[in-house]
């Protein structure tokens, strides 16, 4: 029987008993006043031990529910109620059993994750330290106690007073606001760091994550791996170079022993052909190697275009800018004038090959754009890299350049394929102080 129906047949009962009473005393009493208060009299003890008993059930299990809420407040989630009624209040607590049980099943399912990422954190080759608002190290990995504390725990003590520790070029690299590489010292060797910091709020709070990456023997087999593709390269252009070089100077030989003079300068004019290609080779891996550190000036942009002009012919796609450009006017034209040349020979025709350039907001924008076929997305990721070309006799070297130019002023190169075909190199350099300060009015 429901509990609605339950309190419905108790009221009948009720109702039916006091109408019984009340046709006795209405019989029995001429004083209709005293009936009624022989009739409340009799009723109330019995309607309150009814009350009660239909209460008690109800309180009990109100409590039981309070119980167990506390409980999972708590985090414990291992009490349930007993279900032993067939009304609404049964189906209530068997629908609180099987919320704990789904509760109990998540919490060990998040336990178990928990688990497994601090394991992974753990014996993570990468140090983490995990820093709260006060300073406090919250969190630190094996990797991270052995480089700033040998072994010990860090979890409580000042971020501070743990790097005090640590390598000089580490504390400095922890005071930056964002990522640095850098080198170090550690028992004997010298070794390479790759620093990452990050904050973020959790639960309210906020904390700063310190990644440490030991990068020395990735770096090691990188370098190692750059230098094979070097050698390749210079070997497959020096036996280009040299094996026509040896058989011209085997033929030149030849013709002089036989006194054909009148051949000669044909041999040799191929030979310093060869020699004078051989020497821009060289001299392209040179200039790269050995690029100095940029010395910005102001520079006047439509002298700067009208050089470029007589280097490679292009179309202005927007009006110059009024105000003078910051940068090393030498390095800068260099990257540009490989850029152009890599435009012209992308496809398209010399006249879809548009110069943008735009100034705003304290930086300074030029743009290579050519109508040609564009880059795929293979040849994206890896055109930025030294050596690497898709030409059969490119270097490797004019985007890299450009690369190493840009990010010596601070900036950065970006390569994106345009919409309706071609190629758009953008360099972004960030202008001076003195040029921002010549934007805003006197």
């Amino acid at each position: 029987m429901s509990l609605k129906a339950k309190l419905a047949l108790l009221l009948i009962v009720i109702v039916g008993v006091t109408a019984a009473v009340s046709a006795l005393t209405a019989h029995w009493f001429s004083n209709a006043l005293l009936g009624w208060l022989l009739i409340v009299g009799a009723a109330l003890l019995p309607v309150l031990w009814l009350a009660s008993r239909v209460m008690r059930p109800i309180q009990q299990m109100l409590r039981a529910l309070a119980g167990t809420v506390a409980s999972y407040r708590e985090g414990d989630f291992s009490l349930s109620l007993v279900a032993d009624r067939n009304d609404e209040l049964g189906e209530l607590m068997t629908a609180h059993n099987e919320l704990a049980a789904a509760l109990r099943e998540q919490r060990a399912h998040l336990v178990q994750r928990e688990l497994l990422l601090d394991t992974v954190m753990q014996n993570s080759p990468v140090a983490l330290v995990l820093v709260d608002a006060n300073d406090r190290i919250a969190y630190a990995n094996i990797s991270a106690r052995h480089l700033l504390s040998e072994g010990r725990s860090l979890q409580g003590s000042k971020f501070k007073d743990a790097l005090t520790r640590a390598p000089v070029a580490l504390r400095g690299a922890a005071d930056t606001l964002g990522d640095s590489l850098f080198s170090a010292e550690l028992e004997g060797v010298e070794e390479t760091f790759h620093l990452s910091q990050r904050s973020f709020i959790l639960q309210g709070r906020t904390f700063r994550l310190y990644l440490l990456k030991h990068l020395t023997r990735e770096l090691s087999r990188q370098e190692v791996s750059t230098w094979k593709k070097l050698i390749r390269v210079l070997s497959h252009e020096l036996n280009n170079s040299l094996g026509p070089l040896s058989s011209l100077a085997h033929s030149g030989a030849e013709i002089a022993r036989r006194g054909d003079h009148a051949s000669l300068p044909a041999v040799f004019s191929a030979i310093a052909e060869r020699a004078a290609h051989l020497h821009q080779f060289v001299s392209g891996y040179a200039t790269f190697a050995k690029l100095p550190a940029p010395r910005p000036a102001s520079v006047q942009w439509a002298q700067f275009a009208a050089d470029l002009q007589g280097q490679h012919s292009f179309t202005l796609a927007s009006p110059l800018p009024g105000l003078p450009g910051w940068f090393d006017r030498v390095q800068v034209e260099q990257a540009l004038i490989n850029l152009l040349k890599n435009a012209h020979e992308a496809g398209g025709t010399p006249a879809e090959v548009e110069l943008s350039v735009v100034c705003a907001g304290g930086d300074q924008r030029i743009e290579v754009r050519d109508r040609g076929s564009g880059m795929s997305q293979t040849v994206l990721a890896q055109a930025l890299l030294p050596f690497y070309s898709t030409k059969r006799s490119g270097t490797g070297l004019g985007l890299a350049l450009a690369r190493e130019i840009a990010e010596a002023h601070g900036g950065r190169i970006q390569l994106a394929n345009r919409e309706g075909g071609g190629l758009t190199v953008a360099l972004d350099f960030p202008w001076s102080q003195e040029t921002a300060d010549a934007k805003v009015p006197a």
